[in-house]
C-alpha cells in the first residue's frame, strides 16, 4: 500500500512540477520533462510492457493538463518500452551518469514523436515545426537529463529497498 502511495505521489509531484518554472531551472523558456524522467525512472527496471503502460498513463495525465491533440501517450509509451529494453539486454550500467544519458536521448526521441504528429495532423507548416521542435528538443534534452537524478535516485532507492524488504520476508 506504501508503495502505491509513494507511485502516486511522485506521479502527482512529477504532474505539479511541469507548470512550475523555478530560476535555473529552464533553458531558452524549456523547463525539464518530468513526466519523461518519471517514466525512464520506471522503466529501467521492468518490462517493456510495464513501461509502455506507464508511459501512456503518464502521457495521457499530461494530455489532460494540456492539449490531447496530438498525444503526449504515444511518444511516452515509446519511451517506456524503448528504456526497459535496453535495460533487458543489460547495455547500460545504473548510475546517474548513463541515467542522464537516457534521458537525454529519450526527450530527442519523445519532441521528435511529438513534431510528427503535427505534420502528419497537416495544419502547420513543415518547415516551421521542425524549426522550432529542434531547438525545443534541444533545450528539453539538456534541462531533462540534468534533473533527471532528482527524480530517479529518490525513486530507485525507495523501490531497491522494497525489493530487500520482499527478498528478506
Amino acid at each position: 500500500m506504501v508503495n502505491w502511495a509513494v507511485i502516486f505521489g511522485s506521479v502527482i509531484l512529477c504532474l505539479l512540477m511541469l507548470l512550475t518554472r523555478l530560476p535555473g531551472m529552464e533553458l531558452l523558456g524549456i523547463g525539464p520533462n518530468w513526466l519523461l524522467i518519471w517514466v525512464v525512472a520506471w522503466s529501467v527496471k521492468r518490462t517493456p510492457f510495464q513501461g509502455a503502460l506507464a508511459g501512456i498513463v503518464l502521457g495521457l495525465l499530461q494530455d489532460a493538463m494540456t492539449s490531447p491533440d496530438p498525444t503526449h501517450a504515444l511518444s511516452l509509451a515509446v519511451v517506456g518500452c524503448l528504456t526497459a529494453l535496453l535495460q533487458k539486454q543489460r547495455f547500460i550500467q545504473e548510475d546517474f551518469i548513463s541515467i542522464a544519458l537516457i534521458v537525454f536521448g529519450m526527450a530527442v526521441l519523445v519532441e521528435t514523436i511529438f513534431a510528427l504528429q503535427l505534420i502528419f495532423m497537416g495544419d502547420r507548416n513543415t518547415a516551421d515545426i521542425w524549426g522550432y521542435y529542434q531547438k525545443v528538443a534541444l533545450a528539453s534534452a539538456i534541462v531533462s537529463s540534468l534533473w533527471a537524478p532528482v527524480v530517479y535516485f529518490p525513486l530507485n532507492r525507495w523501490w531497491q529497498q522494497l525489493k530487500l524488504a520482499e527478498q528478506q520476508s
